[in-house]
């Protein structure tokens, strides 16, 4: 059970193999945490899961114990080949690759819709969301384990300062069903902050063809949050129509882009287009 500590330091040592910070590789050691991912991710035998950053094999080990197809995308080579001690009826599938540059429509089957479970790496685990919600046809659920300060930035509600283009985002494409604290005291080594656990059901998007251009937006009005949501998108759209559209929301040119919720932000850009 590498969720035990004794366990993960045996495993390690008989590799001679450490964590390497570059990786964020920060491996959880507490079973009751462990139980609530799976918990919180309704995972039934027969589901096929994508787990992104596996390691040592901790979550990988709890996933198999529930009879699922596992596809286990880890970029470190030595953790990739020793994830295959934990195969014992072929239902691993080992792809050891850069979960951003790997190729998802490749690698996991089609026409069936994959459940998502990561203990995501640090230092790109915004990028990693960004790449799973722009691939959402292929997901009915993300059970993923972030940084504090990103959930709070997912999270954010409007006129807030976390609130910003990530929130925008994320929740545009997919619903929070769940959130969940995780103390930096459940992983080894432990990380200097505390992490959390949100799940996310994609949904339908809004806008089929220019779905871009909306994103283009919202990253404009945030890219300098000092800025008002005037100067931010007046080189993108014609300033006098902005102004009058502002002006039927009640809202006054100096209105900032943290003002706006993300269902106003949908009626500007439809009325903008």
């Amino acid at each position: 059970m590498l969720y035990k500590k004794s366990d993960l330091f045996s495993f390690l040592n008989s590799i001679d193999k450490r964590p390497k910070k570059t990786l964020s590789q920060n491996f959880l050691i507490d079973g009751n945490i462990l139980r609530k991912i799976i918990s919180s991710a309704n995972i039934s035998p027969e589901d096929i899961v994508l787990e992104i950053g596996s390691g040592p094999g901790v979550i990988t080990e709890a996933l198999l114990a529930n009879n699922v197809q596992v596809y286990a995308v880890e970029k470190d080579t030595n953790f990739a080949t020793e994830l295959k001690r934990l195969d014992k009826n072929n239902t691993l599938h080992i792809f050891n690759e850069d979960f951003l540059k790997c190729d998802l429509e490749k690698i996991l089957p089609q026409n069936t819709k994959i459940k998502v479970i990561g203990n995501l790496p640090y230092h790109i685990s915004s990028p990693i969301l960004i790449k799973l919600l722009s691939h959402k046809k292929l997901f009915s659920k993300m059970t993923l384990m972030f940084q504090k300060e990103v959930i709070q930035r997912i999270t954010a509600s409007c006129k807030t300062k976390e609130y910003g283009s990530l929130t925008i985002f994320t929740n545009y494409h997919a619903d929070i069903d769940e959130v969940f604290p995780v103390s930096k005291n459940c992983f080894y080594p432990s990380p200097k902050v505390d992490s959390a656990v949100i799940s996310l059901s994609p949904k339908a998007s809004i806008f089929k063809e220019n779905e871009e251009d909306f994103f283009k937006l919202t990253r404009a009005v945030f890219q300098k949050r000092r800025k008002t949501l005037y100067s931010s998108i007046k080189h993108l759209y014609d300033p006098a129509i902005i102004k009058d559209l502002l002006k039927s929301f009640n809202l006054p040119v100096m209105t900032r882009g943290e003002d706006l919720s993300l269902e106003q932000y949908i009626q500007l850009f439809k009325m903008l287009s």
